[in-house]
C-alpha cells in the first residue's frame, strides 16, 4: 500500500506555519509535524509552536511527543510518523504534512538509514581534533577509511564527517555500505512536495522579525524555566537555534544586544543550509513569494498545486 502525502515545506521563517492552518481550515485535515524542535515540550517560543486554541481547533501530530531532557532521534520521528499516517490513512482522515528539517523529510522521502546511536566522547573529541587540526584533517580521515563518502561530503560538513567517523569507529562497517537504500524514494509513500521560497533578503528579514518577536515574547525567561528543571535539557534540545544562544547569555557569553544578534546570524546560516538541502530533493516545487503575499495567497497556490496531482488522504 503507498500512501499518498502532501508535504509543505521551506526555510525557517517562510511562513509555512500560517499557510499550513488556512489549508487545514479549507480542507478539514490534521498537520503532521516534520519539524526536530516541536517535539519538545516547553520550548514554545523559540520554536514558533503553533498556539495551544489553534492545536486545539486543528488536531496536531508530533508535538509536545517528549521532554527537554531526553533525546528523540531521526529513527524514532520516522517510527512514530509511520505510525500516525498509516492510522490517519486508514481512518480515511485527510492530512498535511510541515516542517523544516531536511533530516526528517529526508527519512520520509527516501526511507531511512538507521545507524548506530550516537558516541557523544568520541563527536567531542573529533570536534576538538577539528579545532586544534582543522577541518581538513578530519576528512581525510573519513577519506582513509570511506573514500566515497568523503568525495561526496565537502569538509566544512563537520556534522555529517563526524557521523561517518562515528559509524565507522561504532560498527567497523563504512557509512556508505549502510546507506544503500538511502536516496531512493520511499516505496511506503507518494509523495507531493511543495516548498515556499524569498527572496535571500526578504527571508532574512523575515527572521530578523522573528527573532525580535520571540525575544519580545519571552525567549530569555522561556530558557531560564527550562534551565531550573533538575533534569536539564538534552544535548539536542540544547543546541536548538535560539536556546543556544540564550544559554550562553545566561552564562555570560553574551550581553543581551549581542545574543539577538548572534540567534539572527545563526538562523540566517540554517536557513541557507535548508535551502541547500531541498533543492537536493528531487521532484520538489518551489513557490516564489513576495512581500505582497497573504497567507491566504500563498495557501491557495499551494493548495491548487497539491490538487493538480493528488488527494489529500
Amino acid at each position: 500500500m503507498t500512501i499518498p502525502l502532501w508535504i509543505l515545506t521551506g526555510p525557517t521563517a517562510c511562513g509555512k506555519t500560517d499557510i499550513a492552518v488556512e489549508i487545514a481550515e479549507c480542507t478539514n485535515a490534521e498537520i503532521v509535524s516534520a519539524d526536530s524542535m516541536l517535539v519538545y515540550r516547553g520550548m514554545d517560543i523559540g520554536t514558533e509552536k503553533p498556539p495551544s486554541e489553534i492545536r486545539t481547533k486543528i488536531p496536531h501530530h508530533l508535538i509536545d511527543v517528549v521532554e527537554p531532557w531526553e533525546e528523540y532521534s531521526v529513527g524514532r520521528y520516522a517510527k512514530d510518523f509511520n505510525g500516525i499516517v498509516n492510522n490517519l490513512y486508514q481512518q480515511g482522515k485527510p492530512f498535511l504534512v510541515v516542517g523544516g528539517t531536511a533530516l526528517y523529510l529526508k527519512a520520509i522521502i527516501n526511507g531511512l538509514f538507521e545507524g548506530p546511536a550516537a558516541d557523544w566522547e568520541y563527536r567531542e573529541h573529533l570536534k576538538s581534533l577539528a579545532s586544534e587540526r582543522g577541518l581538513c584533517y578530519l576528512h581525510q580521515m573519513l577519506t582513509d577509511i570511506d573514500p566515497e563518502t568523503a568525495t561526496r561530503l565537502h569538509y566544512n560538513d563537520l556534522k555529517r564527517v563526524i557521523r561517518a567517523l562515528e559509524v565507522y569507529k561504532i560498527t567497523g562497517r563504512r557509512i556508505s555500505s549502510f546507506q544503500t537504500q538511502f536516496g531512493h524514494k520511499n516505496p511506503d509513500y507518494d509523495c507531493a512536495i511543495v516548498a515556499i521560497d524569498y527572496d535571500r533578503d526578504i527571508l532574512y528579514k523575515r527572521i530578523e522579525a522573528r527573532v525580535d518577536r520571540m525575544i519580545q515574547r519571552g525567549l530569555i525567561d522561556e530558557v531560564r524555566t527550562l534551565l531550573d528543571n533538575s533534569a536539564g535539557l538534552s544535548k539536542q534540545a540544547s543546541q536548538a537555534l535560539g536556546y543556544k544562544e540564550v544559554i550562553d547569555f545566561l552564562q555570560g557569553k553574551y550581553t543581551f544586544e549581542e545574543v539577538i544578534d548572534e540567534i539572527k546570524q545563526r538562523t540566517r546560516r540554517f536557513a541557507k543550509r535548508q535551502m541547500t538541502w531541498f533543492r537536493s530533493f528531487s521532484d520538489i516545487h518551489w513557490i516564489r513569494a513576495s512581500t505582497q503575499d497573504t497567507i491566504t495567497h500563498l495557501s491557495e497556490k499551494v493548495l491548487e498545486y497539491l490538487a493538480q496531482g493528488s488527494k489529500i488522504s
